[in-house]
């Protein structure tokens, strides 16, 4: 049986996918152009910078800065 805390979702999302979800989910509208521009990257640090702005930014245009 598994352990109470441990997570069994669904497949792991990408740093695209899981930063794209947060905006969305604080109700940030996010252009085409810029879920483009977070597709499209495959700078592993930049991906990881952009993912914790994600949760505290006020826009899109935040997250880029």
């Amino acid at each position: 049986m598994a352990a109470a805390h441990e997570y069994r979702g669904g497949p792991a999302r990408t740093p695209a996918e899981l930063i794209l979800g947060f905006l969305e989910a604080r109700g940030i509208p996010v252009p085409e152009e810029a879920r483009a521009r977070v597709h499209a990257c495959t700078d592993q640090s930049l991906l990881d910078r952009w993912t914790v702005r994600a949760v505290t930014v006020g826009s899109v245009d935040e997250l880029f800065e």
